[in-house]
């Protein structure tokens, strides 16, 4: 965040417990506008409680929020007329048209007739879903309902959204189409709050990620900040000879030789000055290298290391299972009639 860069949702000491359960210990959140903050966590961490209570749906026990530059203390209507929200769950109405339910949220944003067709033409439009606008959205299929639900959460025009697990279920091609709304969004200077189960879906959008676990934010910075934090990153040079190996590793001192493979691996972090410093002593040395690649922990090794606990928060390949938070999905029947 730069200096002069405004500030979409600032939470400072927000504290919610549910009988002796603390789910939210005191964490303080800072998203800069126009960008995606991403909020891991294992289930149950308190991620959906988060949304809750930054969107207005639940009360905090303590600390101060502002969005979009309303206190939420004092001018709770003032944020819910600026965002917008797509929960865990669908709120699309069965009983409606799609192009009905995106009717419905142009009148519950209390948009003129002609500015609230107007609006629903280009989010239909928008999402691909002009064929599919006078059928029941029981009959779309799941990344159909989705594109739908995120288009009513547009019709007001919000500046800040909060997106609950928004591609929970989805197929990899529906999910990437997902991340291509969620990138113009942002292009267009919408600030868009995220969790998610998928690990690559925070790596893909995010341009900060937050981890939380029991009640407190563990880890906060970008992919790569947060990447660095753990140890086992490597650079891993390949050689034609074992005579280039031999000299290598005299050269890099706590390298491992992989005599078999001809390649050593080099202790890095990643970044560009310990690439540098390695193709330095390379040129010093003079030996030639036929294959250069840099090996960074992922995210799931972050999780691991961060929490002391196998990951519970997916990569695209576990797409097809589904999970709840335990606190958090109690209290998540919101729809976004109840945001507006």
């Amino acid at each position: 965040m730069t200096p002069d860069q405004p500030t979409a949702i600032a939470a400072t000491g927000l504290r919610k417990s549910y009988g002796e359960q603390t789910v939210l210990d005191g964490i303080d959140i800072t998203v800069p506008e126009g960008t995606v903050f991403a909020l891991l966590g294992p289930n149950g961490a308190g991620k959906t409680t988060a949304v809750q209570i930054l969107s207005t749906l639940i009360e905090a026990d303590g600390g101060t929020v502002r969005v979009a530059g309303h206190d939420l203390a004092t001018d709770a209507d003032g944020i819910r007329g600026a965002i917008g929200v797509t929960g865990q769950f669908s709120a699309v109405d069965n009983l409606l048209t799609g192009e009905e339910n995106l009717l419905l949220m142009a009148d519950l944003n209390h948009l003129p007739r002609a500015e609230g067709r107007r609006r629903t033409a280009e989010l239909l439009e928008r999402f691909d879903l002009v064929d599919a606008a006078e059928k029941n959205p029981m009959t779309y299929s799941g990344g159909m309902r989705r594109k739908l639900d995120l288009a009513m959460t547009l019709v007001g025009d919000p500046k800040v959204i909060f997106l609950d697990e928004p591609t929970t279920g989805l197929d990899p091609r529906t999910r990437r189409i997902m991340w291509d709304a969620i990138r113009g969004l942002v292009a267009g200077g919408v600030t868009i709050f995220l969790t998610t189960q998928y690990l690559e879906e925070a790596d893909e959008l995010a341009d900060r990620i937050a981890l939380l676990d029991h009640g407190h934010i563990v880890a906060e910075g970008t992919s790569a900040e947060l990447k660095r934090l753990i140890p086992g990153g490597h650079i891993r040079l390949e050689f034609a000879d074992p005579d280039e190996l031999d000299q290598a590793a005299r050269t890099f001192a706590g390298s491992t030789r992989d005599d078999a493979a001809l390649a050593l691996q080099v202790p890095s972090d990643g970044d560009v000055n310990s690439l540098r410093a390695v193709l330095d002593h390379l040129d010093v040395a003079s030996i030639e290298v036929t294959n250069l690649t840099v090996h960074t922990p992922d995210l799931d090794d972050v999780f691991l290391a961060l929490t002391g606990r196998p990951t519970e928060v997916r990569s695209s390949a576990g797409a097809g299972h589904q999970s709840a938070e335990t606190t958090d999905t109690a209290a998540d029947s919101t729809t976004k009639e109840t945001v507006r």
